[in-house]
């Protein structure tokens, strides 16, 4: 399958069905792996937090796209003390079971392919999405949320998923999780955009309350 934006893109358990079969220009593929190798969940950590979020705490400079040089990121990284290697990049990017990060055509760059909290072109054109999109999140939050809708916070976009399966298990990170409904295609048809992403997470600017289905049971997802 191809990705947005030239990219080699890891394909997975964590990509919808729909999103393997969407064919976009210019990209390569890898398979990935159901599950990380657990010696490879800190150095993910640590792409997520340079690549998506603090890149100057390593004095990594990302490009408008979000796209860092590969030797760059090595260089940078085993100088802040972190032993990484080529191929341990190459290895969490063919794991990572969210398909978090992806290499350019040519493998010299890398960037995180969703989830920024600084400004970045991901080159991602709008779509229809499907009719109904879900978003996990934790019971806390549920009073606000129907108060004011789903906003990014502190990322770019509003986190979707395709599958209330994949919502839950995004809710169960937060606390005792709850998944939320989604009329998407009153959204798309109100002239609201939307984005999918290339590890399959669909993006979009905010969901107001309208477009949102409380479940009854707030410890049960919606139906």
């Amino acid at each position: 399958m191809l990705g947005a934006g030239g990219c080699v893109r890891a394909l997975g358990a964590a990509v919808p069905h729909s999103a393997l079969h969407r064919p976009i220009p210019g990209c390569m593929v890898t398979i990935r792996e159901p599950m990380m190798k657990p010696n490879l969940v800190k150095v993910s950590k640590f792409l997520s937090y340079v690549l998506r979020h603090k890149p100057e705490a390593i004095g990594l400079e990302l490009d408008e796209g979000g796209w860092a040089s590969v030797e760059d990121l090595l260089n940078l990284a085993n100088t802040s003390g972190k032993n990484i290697t080529r191929q341990t990049i190459e290895e969490v990017v063919a794991t990572n079971d969210k398909g978090r990060f992806a290499f350019n055509a040519d493998q010299t760059k890398i960037r995180a392919v969703q989830g920024h909290s600084r400004p970045v072109d991901l080159a991602l054109e709008p779509i229809q999405p499907p009719d109904v999109l879900f978003h996990g999140t934790a019971t806390r939050f549920l009073d606000s949320i129907m108060e004011t809708g789903l906003s990014p916070q502190n990322r770019q976009h509003v986190h979707l998923s395709a599958t209330e399966e994949t919502a839950l298990k995004v809710g169960q990170r937060h606390g005792k999780p709850v998944v939320l409904k989604i009329d998407t295609a009153t959204m798309h048809g109100d002239g609201f955009k939307f984005y999918l992403a290339d590890n399959g997470v669909w993006l979009t600017d905010e969901v107001p309350v309208g477009y949102l289905s409380k479940p009854t049971d707030p410890s049960k997802p919606s139906t």
